[in-house]
């Protein structure tokens, strides 16, 4: 189906979320449609902020919103869908859009799988009727669907329609770019050099991807790096306890700007814990990459002062390679937290491609190598 016809059927005009990658031709029209004008469009850190900022929307116009996501939002959204928009407390109608991933019966990558198998579930324990969509699906069929939840949106209930892979189409796709030279790949490669047989915890996406080929390029162990391939946003927290819990081995973060705005609460945890064994670096390139290139806020804003302000002792930014070469040494031999901030470019090689071993392999190589430290 064309997304033009899509949100034709559904007929509003205010939309926040989070970028998926299956949701792409839903991105990439309303970033050429509306950009990221905040009373049609807003690119929120999280699905539980997008989910609030549905709400406040509802509240200030009386219409009725749509909030976008990968089904691996879920989890974000389920506190304010349920404790929020329930029609048992303030009964705000919102028009949830998930893309499908680990759709059972289709392949995918394994942090998508049980959350493919429990997308449907989750919905229907929030009281969330939902209606499939698949490249299948008629005009006729989902203008049908949509009447129906007319109906329950009246009432004060929330809907949802979840997007199979390759359900929606779009011809125009929008273009993302920046002007920063340090490329992504490069940065890493400098990264794992300096970082030598230290302990790696990467970020969900491409950062964790290309490690991952630099290790295999350079014939070094996977047993140095934790591929946090799921759970978006939570690689800091992962790297400060371990970090905690082995003060005596030197831990570096890979983050990325969309992963660290979206639950960014853990760097206040990270920078008034008192951890020093810690190096914290965030490849800012200002973009949602992995799934498309559709922008986060952190190109406006200076990644490094807010780490600086949370307590962290050194926070730095670098946007050309001999700087960077500088910090992460520095950062390597100091004996206090760090925080590195690296402009990067986007996008990535064509043939990118992704980790060769289970999750549970290197989960395991992974531990073995830390308790032989």
């Amino acid at each position: 189906m064309k997304i033009e016809s899509f949100l034709k059927i559904i007929d509003t005009d205010f939309y926040t979320g989070v970028p998926d990658s299956l949701l792409r031709p839903l991105c990439d029209y309303l970033m050429n449609q509306y950009g990221t004008d905040p009373h049609h469009h807003i690119i929120a850190a999280n699905e539980g902020n997008c989910t609030a900022l549905a709400a406040g929307y509802h509240l200030a116009t009386g219409k009725v919103p749509v909030v976008y996501m990968q089904n691996s939002g879920e989890g974000n959204m389920i506190n304010p869908a349920a404790s929020l928009l329930n029609k048992k407390v303030y009964a705000i109608p919102v028009i949830f859009v998930i893309g499908w991933r680990g759709q059972p019966g289709i392949h995918d990558e394994p942090q998508h799988i049980y959350q493919g198998e429990i997308t449907l579930k989750l919905l229907e324990d929030m009281d969330i009727p939902s209606y499939v969509i698949s490249d299948k699906s008629s005009y006729e069929e989902v203008a049908g669907a949509m009447r129906n939840f007319r109906g329950i949106l009246n009432t004060g209930r929330s809907v949802a329609f979840v997007i199979c892979k390759g359900a929606l189409t779009y011809q125009n796709k929008a273009e993302y770019i920046n002007g920063n030279m340090i490329t992504r790949e490069k940065a890493l490669q400098y990264i794992a050099e300096t970082a030598g047989e230290d302990l790696i915890i990467s970020t969900t996406g491409k950062i964790s991807r290309e490690l991952f080929e630099i290790r295999e390029a350079n014939g070094q162990s996977h047993s140095y790096d934790f591929l946090t391939v799921g759970s978006m946003g939570h690689c800091s927290s992962i790297a400060y306890a371990v970090a905690v819990n082995k003060p005596d081995i030197k831990v570096w973060c890979v983050d990325g700007d969309g992963a660290a705005l979206m639950h960014m609460g853990a760097m206040a945890m990270i920078g008034t814990g008192g951890v020093k064994n810690l190096i914290h670096i965030v490849i800012n390139n200002g973009a949602h990459d992995t799934v498309g290139g559709m922008p986060t806020t952190a190109s406006q804003i200076h990644m490094a002062k807010v780490a600086k302000a949370c307590g962290y002792s050194n926070a730095v930014c670098v946007d050309n390679f001999e700087n960077l070469n500088k910090e992460l040494k520095k950062a390597k031999h100091r004996k206090d937290l760090s925080f590195i901030e690296i402009k990067c470019s986007m996008g990535s090689r064509e043939d990118l491609g992704r980790p060769t071993i289970s999750t549970q392999e290197n989960k395991i190589r992974f531990m073995e190598y830390v308790k032989s430290l």
